[in-house]
């Protein structure tokens, strides 16, 4: 194997590490509350400025994107990102459903993450960065899930 077969090699298994670790967020949140109650699970809404939020963009670097984070949604919970980006192209229909859910459960900064059920009920609500990488998100919703047993 020369040097260049080695590079696309370590390129490709790095490129597909990346892509094994990236979470399902969905935009719908209707068709989240569906797969949710269709699979029991609870719902993990991120209301971000993805492109222009520091602290957001620090949750997803250090914790959303964490492979320990990525496998426990992947079992758990159903995903579904609330963006107000300030450069990133949403369609019209997307920035209308967004801000009607952020003025439906009363956000007022950014990051802030609620757990609901599959009905659209808040369970638990953490407004800006937490500390502590997954485990600490991890427990945030787990203790969500508690108040629903």
């Amino acid at each position: 194997m020369n040097f260049r077969s080695s590079l696309l090699a370590v390129v490709a298994t790095a490129v597909l590490s990346a892509s094994a670790a990236m979470a399902d967020w969905k935009t719908d949140f209707e068709t989240a509350k569906t797969e949710a109650k269709k699979d029991k699970k609870l719902i993990v809404m991120n209301f971000t400025g993805s492109d222009w939020c520091s602290f957001c963009v620090k949750m997803k670097k250090d914790t959303l994107d964490q492979k320990a984070f990525t496998q426990y949604a992947d079992k758990h919970v159903v995903l579904v990102e609330v963006d107000f980006p300030a450069k990133k192209p949403q369609t019209a229909a997307l920035k209308k459903a967004n801000k009607a859910l952020e003025a439906k459960y009363q956000i007022e900064g950014y990051p802030t993450f609620l757990v609901v059920d599959g009905e659209g009920k808040e369970l638990a609500r953490h407004v800006g960065y937490l500390q502590g990488g997954p485990d600490s998100f991890i427990a945030f919703i787990d203790g969500a899930r508690h108040k629903t047993k």
